[in-house]
């Protein structure tokens, strides 16, 4: 196991309140990335380092990309859908007071996975529902309390996730919208930070951003601790593999709760080049 990131460099230098859900839009090559509390969706293109920013009329959990153009986006009060001219449409509208949409990821069968969450972080309070492309919801979890980092194997056959409270990785097994079998991966160790987002890499190994303790960890297919990258943020939120040939890691960080002086970085989009084989991200079929 490695300790710190060499090779580490700072992507997007930004100030995100709570940075979040990189991913990477194959079709247009670039990141995309939100910060939920500021109801921003960033691109950057690495190329070119163009970046342009959408302001939601909500706080915005998640934005990934449309199989047509446009973009998929976990909000406040359910799932919208903007198209490649900008315009807006709810998808799934279901507004529980309290409650915002938070990490999601797309399905290799196009669908969206999207969890909610209690501002509170009230107990139980959150979901994990599958949304098809033609809008119809199917709830997959209830009593969820952060719903986080979501995954697939490179055979599509387990599901990994994230309730970040419970300092575990879960795994599924998965057939079609059906998940069963729910049971540990892996443990995160008192003191060693929270699972928040994660990413599963061509090799089935899982990435996982740990929030508050300053580090990515890759865990082997085997649940096996295989790698830490120790970072320059307390408060790294996701992870997700990017750049042409899919093997840069990028990792969104947060400011929130840290004062103007603390760690200059935290808000910021990290990558670290050469990380890994990433898995090409399917976009949302609707």
């Amino acid at each position: 196991m490695s300790g710190n990131g060499h090779g580490l460099e700072v992507a997007v230098r930004a100030t995100a309140e709570l940075g979040e859900g990189p991913t990477w839009d194959a079709a247009a090559k670039r990141l995309i990335w939100v910060d939920i509390l500021s109801s921003r969706v960033h691109t950057w293109d690495p190329a070119t380092g163009r970046r342009t920013v959408l302001v939601t009329e909500q706080h915005v959990g998640a934005a990934k990309p449309r199989a047509g153009g446009g973009l998929v986006v976990n909000l406040r009060d359910g799932v919208g859908l903007y198209g490649a001219d900008g315009g807006f449409s709810w998808l799934v509208r279901e507004a529980v007071p309290g409650r915002r949409g938070n990490d999601a990821a797309v399905a290799p069968d196009g669908s969206l996975w999207a969890g909610t969450m209690r501002y509170d972080e009230a107990t139980g309070g959150g979901t994990l529902s599958r949304i098809a492309p033609d809008g119809s919801r199917t709830e997959i979890l209830p009593d969820v309390t952060v719903s986080n980092g979501i995954g697939w194997s490179p055979d599509g056959r387990l599901m990994y996730y994230a309730d970040t409270p419970t300092s575990r990785i879960d795994v599924f097994d998965v057939a079609g919208a059906e998940v069963t079998g729910r049971r540990p991966f892996a443990r995160i160790k008192d003191g060693a930070g929270l699972p928040d987002g994660l990413c599963v890499d061509a090799e089935g190994g899982v990435w996982v951003a740990l929030w508050d303790g300053g580090a990515v960890r890759r865990y082997a297919p085997d649940g096996s601790l295989d790698r830490v990258v120790e970072l320059p943020v307390r408060r790294p939120t996701a992870c997700a593999f990017g750049g042409p040939d899919l093997t840069d890691l990028y990792v969104t960080s947060a400011r929130v709760g840290l004062g103007p002086a603390e760690q200059p970085l935290a808000g910021s989009v990290l990558v670290l080049a050469g990380a890994g084989q990433g898995l090409a991200q399917p976009a949302f079929a609707g």
